[in-house]
């Protein structure tokens, strides 16, 4: 639905679009910030704001999750043992040498 006179701009569907992809790129751009600094205080700074957006990006999700605009699926037992394999795998290299 519009959300101007005349139809003009952009739908409410939209902008929430939008919105969540800015926090998923602010999330992306302050971890990895937060992954290279050294600073004891300034991580934890880095830490607050990676919280923040992330909070901010699941609020969004669930919005738009929930007016049915950003379905996702249920993974299967089958999906999920296959990604805990790989993440055990790729968790503890050195075992399969």
């Amino acid at each position: 639905m519009p959300n101007n006179i005349a139809g003009r701009g952009l739908t409410d569907r939209e902008m929430l679009q939008l919105c969540l992809e800015l926090e998923k790129g602010r999330c992306r751009s302050v971890s990895n910030t937060m992954l290279e600094t050294t600073h004891k205080e300034l991580r934890e700074i880095y830490e607050q704001c990676f919280e923040n957006a992330s909070a901010n990006q699941y609020e969004l999700f669930e919005i738009m999750n929930g007016r049915g605009w950003y379905e996702t699926e249920l993974a299967t037992t089958e999906q999920m043992h296959n990604v805990q394999e790989l993440m055990q795998n790729n968790l503890h290299p050195d075992s399969q040498f």
